[in-house]
């Protein structure tokens, strides 16, 4: 299976006019962080700085992290990867259904992989059972919050016993908060760093301030020797200087963050209701996207293919290990672009509503 295979966003071999498949602000990219990376170009006639200085006093002081907490990454998937590499964990679990790149990284330091299999009955979240799937000798363990696809929010104090008895085992939690700015800073569990050693909070610039093709990530970490471990598997100038004078200017956006998230929250209600009058079943999110199901006959024309032929990407989410097929995810864009999504669903089901193959 190619790597683009089990990504969305492939609007490049296919012909669409609304993208769903990608998780981004409906709102796009702030004016000031599109002026920031205009006033780049000049720049592009040096080396941008190494060491990113000016990102971490910008970051580090809007987030009140400490500078030297912070390592920056080409997007989080390099933050992944060079986590892996700094730790080369024999054994690693990852929780399913999730993002797959926690998988392709492992599997690149040739790490085992246990899955812990989250159920639909528990809406697919962590349960207490994780305590018993951890193998012996874990060394690594991915966590995300929210998750991905289905936008589920870790509760934050049966983490924190659960990152104790973690820290009791020696094994190091990656937690992914890539989409965390829609569900609000408050439920993020990055300052719980300061409490434990184990903790590894991943982050990005590229959903919140919709800069996918600007690729600009951080973690979060207080374990000094662990993050030289992680910072030696980042290749020098990583960072581009449209990476990190967009990120200088993203990180003074506080309004334009809490106005996204009230809309957001908003349009993801009025998604739901509108997909689950149709008979489709939601599963609850926090974030930009939302998980859904629909039993699917036969038919090779699935609600994917249909809706693309109505220029509509949506995920199909059957390849995600733990789904399945009726399986998708879809993006909260615009009222407007949400209303096409759901009339686009409503025609699909009218067309179908007579094929006893295709009906679902």
């Amino acid at each position: 299976m190619g790597v683009q295979s089990i990504h969305g966003g492939d609007i490049y071999r296919n012909q669409v006019d609304i993208d769903f498949s990608v998780n981004v602000n409906p709102f796009g990219t702030p004016e000031a962080v599109i002026r920031a990376m205009y006033r780049a170009v000049e720049q592009c006639g040096r080396y941008p700085d190494i060491e990113a200085e000016k990102l971490k006093r910008s970051v580090g002081g809007q987030l009140a992290i400490p500078e030297e907490y912070l390592l920056f990454g080409n997007g989080a998937s390099e933050l992944f990867m060079a986590v892996i590499h700094g730790i080369k964990p024999k054994k690693t679990v990852i929780p399913v259904p999730s993002f797959y790149g926690y998988e392709y990284a492992a599997r690149a330091a040739e790490s085992e992989i246990f899955y812990y299999e989250m159920k639909p009955k528990d809406n697919f979240c962590v349960t207490s059972e994780i305590y018993d799937v951890l193998p012996k000798d874990t060394e690594l363990l991915f966590l995300a919050n929210p998750n991905n696809p289905t936008g589920a929010l870790l509760d934050k104090e049966a983490i924190k016993a659960f990152l104790r008895h973690c820290e009791e085992r020696r094994i190091y939690v990656l937690l992914d908060e890539c989409f965390i700015e829609f569900s609000g800073e408050e439920k993020s569990l990055r300052s719980e760093v300061e409490q434990f050693n184990n903790l590894i909070v991943v982050r990005t610039f590229t959903k919140i301030f919709t800069i996918p093709g600007a690729r600009l990530g951080y973690l979060v970490c207080k374990n000094k020797p662990l993050l030289r471990k992680i910072a030696g598997q980042i290749p020098e100038w990583n960072l581009s200087c449209f990476a990190q004078e967009a990120g200088c200017a993203c990180a003074g956006q506080t309004d334009f963050i809490h106005r996204t998230k009230e809309y957001v929250r908003q349009e993801r209600v009025f998604l739901e209701d509108g997909l689950r009058r149709q008979g489709f079943r939601i599963f609850p999110s926090m974030a930009n996207f939302i998980l859904l199901y629909r039993e699917e006959g036969a038919c090779e024309r699935t609600l994917y293919t249909q809706m693309l032929e109505q220029g509509i990407l949506i995920r199909d989410c059957k390849n995600f290990r733990g789904l399945g097929r009726g399986f998708y995810r879809v993006a909260v864009k615009s009222r407007e672009e949400n209303e096409k999504l759901l009339q686009a669903v409503a025609k699909i089901l009218r067309d179908n509503s007579s094929d006893s193959v295709c009906r679902f």
